[in-house]
């Protein structure tokens, strides 16, 4: 078999024309590398909607959903090795080892290059192989950048659209000369071997070694192997955390694993506007889409994952979403739950690793209803109530929805306002069921800084390498999706609450997991999380008080809307309870973490070590007392 040789020239010919040339070579190299069939321009069109998603129906990648249920919507099933991130193989190919820190997996950029030349040599021989213009965030904002991705992979082609903002509008961009970041994706399994050997395609070809691979000098993103979401759809994780955020601290801004939320006074019309880190799977699409249980407020969604943050002319923070749409964790959605979320996915949406109902509608655990008699769960196999019963899931942990955000009903009029929007409170949260009180305010904006890099979670279901339930650090929630080294990022938001001074945001810890002795959460949670945004937006803007606590300001009692909750004083109390002694064990974990970063740990953090470990003494001895 003779591999098909592309020419500049050939390229060229079939491509669009506002592709300038540096693409066009750029398409050139990675066709002679991979050795596709053909070439495929991707132009967001409905058209090439329609086009993709019927050849994959065709495939058996897609199946169809019931039109009258969930129109111009479909399910995909992957292989159980590919339902989420693969941490142990993604790697920060920095030139610098130490730059990429403790906390990500390091490779020799020039090694790392030879190992993808390998693998990517034919990795597309028999495939179609889709180039992929797009924007992330708002076409030609002051925040927002450009990409492109190119894959052999109609599944990332489909989602890709949804995600970003990919088509014409973008490519006119790069044609004009913006800057843009190159990213490469195979599935890892070429259809025609070199010898010209058919092999039998499957409904998700993937490869069982996997790379998933950054560059922060060049801006680079390889991946291989898997054609799972943030593995695969590298305008996501890969570009809009890990790429984004050494461009962000080259250049003064901020990139971070953050939902936006609008919060506005209906009384005064007065806006708040909060952003909000938790680790995957922790809430994050829920408080995006929080419907408030308290009169008075409205809430509207701007994003529910990623924000890019940047100072504008007043030195105020401003904050854009950069994806166009939602890739929400399903199981444990529902009306209950996320009514907004669920009314989002009503159409035009992709649903990986749900279980399939017999009237063509998707169903997952935890969603409303009882579980019909039989589905066909994400393995494509019968499921009856009798697997339910022994312990059987019907849908991965991790499976999700891909969906446009602008179909979401409460999605923020300003929602891609290519300024971005004010940020007037940032919150840090994750799975905690000891220790960690309701909601504390920071003490100094150091101490804010410090919330971040002490936020420790229950591991879930998103990431496959590490034991669910089992604890660990997530700094900022950027444990997986920090592109350099973790001690230097936090030494980026000391360096930018300087620059900005008393105009930076105010930070507050959350928690909404705390248990009692019973294992039963203490905080009702969902729609309720809107009685302590009330006191983190009133606090902010100076209207009620705090009081001093171990691990930061808690709110009195008396300021806080408890109205219409189960949650008595008693409750309150242990919601708030702090005993000196676990928090000093605590503390002495949190120190022993941060040895992994050496001498790169900002002076501001250890000196905020000390002021903890003053307030834990202070409590102990008024105890004594």
């Amino acid at each position: 078999m003779t591999d098909k040789t592309y020419t500049v020239e050939a390229v060229k010919a079939e491509a669009p024309e506002i592709a300038p040339d540096n693409l066009i070579e750029f398409v050139t190299t990675i066709a002679n590398l991979t050795k596709p069939t053909d070439i495929f321009w991707a132009d967001g069109s409905d058209e090439e909607w329609n086009l993709l998603t019927e050849q994959m129906v065709q495939s058996g990648m897609f199946t169809r959903l019931n039109p009258e249920k969930r129109p111009n919507s479909f399910l995909a099933r992957s292989l159980p090795s590919d339902v989420a991130r693969v941490e142990s193989r993604t790697y920060i190919c920095s030139e610098k080892e130490e730059d990429a820190g403790p906390t990500n997996n390091w490779a020799d950029p020039k090694e790392m290059k030879e190992t993808l030349k390998g693998l990517f040599d034919g990795s597309m021989r028999g495939r179609t192989m889709y180039v992929i213009p797009f924007s992330m965030g708002p076409i030609g904002g002051p925040i927002s950048q450009l990409g492109i991705e190119i894959t052999d992979s109609p599944y990332v082609v489909v989602n890709m659209r949804i995600m970003t903002r990919m088509g014409i509008p973008a490519l006119e961009l790069i044609g004009k000369g913006e800057e843009w970041v190159p990213a490469v994706h195979s599935v890892g399994y070429p259809l025609v071997d070199a010898e010209g050997n058919e092999r039998p395609d499957t409904s998700w070809p993937c490869n069982e070694e996997k790379y998933i691979t950054h560059f922060p000098e060049t801006n680079e993103i390889w991946s291989y192997g898997s054609g799972y979401g943030g593995n695969a759809l590298l305008g996501k994780k890969c570009f809009a955390l890990r790429i984004a955020s050494t461009m962000a601290r080259r250049d003064g801004w901020m990139a971070e694993h953050m939902l936006i939320l609008r919060l506005t006074e209906n009384a005064t019309g007065k806006q708040f506007h909060v952003t909000a880190a938790f680790p995957s799977a922790c809430g994050k699409t829920n408080l995006a889409m929080l419907q408030p249980t308290i009169e008075g407020y409205t809430v509207e969604t701007i994003g529910d994952d990623i924000a890019w943050m940047r100072p504008d002319a007043e030195g105020r923070l401003r904050a854009i979403n950069p994806e166009a749409g939602f890739f929400g964790v399903a199981p444990g959605t529902s009306y209950k739950t996320n009514p907004m979320a669920m009314d989002t996915a009503r159409a035009n949406s992709i649903f990986t690793n749900v279980a399939l109902t017999d009237d063509g509608d998707v169903w997952w655990e935890g969603v409303d209803g009882e579980m019909p008699d039989h589905l066909i769960d994400w393995h494509g196999n019968d499921y009856t109530k009798a697997d339910a019963e022994a312990g059987k899931l019907a849908a991965h942990p991790n499976s999700r929805f891909t969906v446009p955000a602008d179909q979401c009903p409460i999605i923020s009029p300003d929602w891609e306002a290519p300024e971005g929007v004010a940020v007037d409170a940032i919150l840090f949260g994750g799975r905690r069921a000891t220790n960690v009180p309701l909601v504390a305010e920071q003490y100094t904006s150091a101490h804010g800084v410090f919330i971040g890099a002490s936020v420790a979670s229950e591991v879930t279901a998103a990431a496959t390498d590490v034991k669910a339930g089992s604890l660990r650090h997530d700094p900022f929630a950027m444990l997986p999706f920090c592109g350099y080294n973790m001690a230097d990022y936090w030494g980026h938001w000391v360096e930018m609450q300087e620059k900005l001074g008393d105009k930076f945001p105010k930070v507050y810890q959350v928690n909404w997991f705390r248990k009692d002795e019973d294992g039963r959460f203490m905080w009702p949670g969902f729609g309720d999380n809107s009685r302590v945004l009330d006191w983190i937006v009133r606090r902010a803007d100076g209207r009620v008080d705090a009081v001093d606590g171990i691990t930061g300001r808690y709110p009195k009692l008396e300021d806080f809307n408890l109205e219409g909750t189960d949650v008595d004083e008693a409750t309150w109390n242990k919601l708030f309870e702090t005993d000196p002694d676990a928090w000093a064990n605590e503390i002495d974990q949190v120190e022993e973490y941060f040895t992994k970063f050496g001498d790169k740990v900002p002076p501001a953090i250890h000196g905020e070590l000390a002021e903890f470990r003053g307030r834990i003494e202070a409590a102990r001895s008024a105890l004594l007392s």
